[in-house]
């Protein structure tokens, strides 16, 4: 067995009603908070103000950022950073998916330190220990970012999708109350609850895996399966929320420590390119070729998590398992509403081309079991254009 090192440093409190605990948490760090949300225009708006609220009652000073985004970018960050600067703010936490948690992450670091936070990305020595305290306070149940080193921003004038990935923003606490995801829409809840799939199924493949995550990371697998439609038909079921919002915590863990694969490196030059496609989306148009390129490599690991997803799987033989797999997550896919295409999103095939130009600016890649070049991801790509 080779060595490994596992490590996560986030303080988890997890249950329905933990976001009372607010404003003891963010004490630890100082009396002056700045909460990180998307607009309050939004259907989040009564869980924004009940954090403010639990915040000020607790005796701390509150300013608000609410302009976080889909696909932040560096424009969104440094306006959040400048309000953090001129109010002084001690401890920065971010309430809602990953946009709102990374948006937090990387207004912790451009407010205190130089120039701007994708100055501090992946391709760099990162940010120091003079970031602000990060708190996070998931609302969906799927990024895993309450959990992770990582803020994925965009750089707006190049549309250069990158992450700053550093110890020095792994969250100090995390809040994961389940009953903050009850509002989530239909669309939110399947694409949110496919990428918690991804981040575990990539960590399970990683070549950076190691026993801690496969245990991990098969756990988060199974309950996806099990819960995520149940969470879906119905969307006040507390318990398949509940379940979801841990196998998204786990999916933090397994992530932070062995990386994701193929399908977010190039998932997210989708997003920096057509930002107009979330996350989710470009995973499950990714999925189904990405499977398919990526089986032959790994056939145990295919084999293992497609009886996970297809009992029936059990009474073969790992090569013909492995090669189902794909189908049976094909065939998930269908049931969550996420069978799609590139066409489906108006993406264009020029638009490919580019995506597919950028597809090793993150090392994901070279944690796949079968790494990629250029022209395969392309090749890979140009396949998920038109879904039938």
């Amino acid at each position: 067995m080779k060595n490994f090192t596992y490590y996560s440093p986030t303080e988890i409190l997890f249950g329905c009603g933990r976001i009372q605990e607010i404003a003891a948490v963010a004490s630890r760090f100082g009396t002056r908070a700045m909460i990180v949300t998307e607009s309050m225009q939004g259907p989040l708006a009564p869980v924004f103000t009940r954090v403010k609220t639990l915040l000020e009652e607790g005796g701390l000073e509150v300013a608000q950022f609410d302009g976080v985004i889909p696909n932040p970018t560096t424009d969104v960050v440094t306006a959040g950073a400048n309000i953090a600067k001129e109010f002084g703010a001690q401890v920065m936490i971010g309430i809602g998916g990953g946009s709102s948690m990374d948006t937090a992450k990387a207004i912790a670091v451009e407010a205190t330190h130089p120039g701007t936070a994708f100055d501090y990305n992946c391709h760099t020595e990162g940010p120091s220990e003079k970031t602000l305290p990060i708190i996070a306070v998931s609302t969906t149940a799927g990024t895993g970012s309450q959990a992770t080193q990582c803020a994925v921003i965009t750089k707006t004038a190049d549309k250069d999708k990158s992450a700053i990935w550093h110890k020095n923003i792994f969250p100090k606490v995390a809040i994961v109350d389940p009953e903050l995801t009850a509002t989530m829409p239909h669309s939110v809840t399947a694409q949110t609850g496919f990428d918690a799939f991804c981040h575990n199924f990539e960590a399970y493949l990683s070549v950076n895996t190691s026993p801690v995550v496969e245990a991990l990371a098969l756990q988060a697998i199974a309950i996806v399966k099990e819960y995520l439609p149940r969470a879906l038909a119905d969307g006040k079921d507390m318990e398949a929320r509940a379940q979801m919002c841990v196998a998204d915590t786990l999916g933090g863990f397994t992530n932070s420590n062995a990386g994701v694969t193929l399908p977010h490196g190039l998932g997210m030059q989708v997003g920096g390119h057509c930002p107009h496609v979330t996350h989710g989306q470009a995973l499950a148009i990714i999925y189904p070729e990405f499977t398919r390129y990526t089986y032959p490599a790994a056939v145990q690991k295919f084999a293992t998590v497609g009886r996970i997803f297809n009992p029936e799987l059990k009474e073969l033989p790992d090569e013909e398992a492995a090669a189902r797999c794909c189908d049976a997550l094909d065939d998930f896919l269908k049931q969550i509403g996420l069978w799609i295409g590139f066409k489906d999103l108006g993406v264009t095939e020029d638009d490919i081309r580019q995506i597919a130009d950028c597809g090793q600016v993150l090392g994901d890649y070279l944690n796949n079991p079968r790494v990629a070049s250029i022209e395969e991801m392309y090749e890979i790509l140009m396949k998920c254009y038109e879904r039938h």
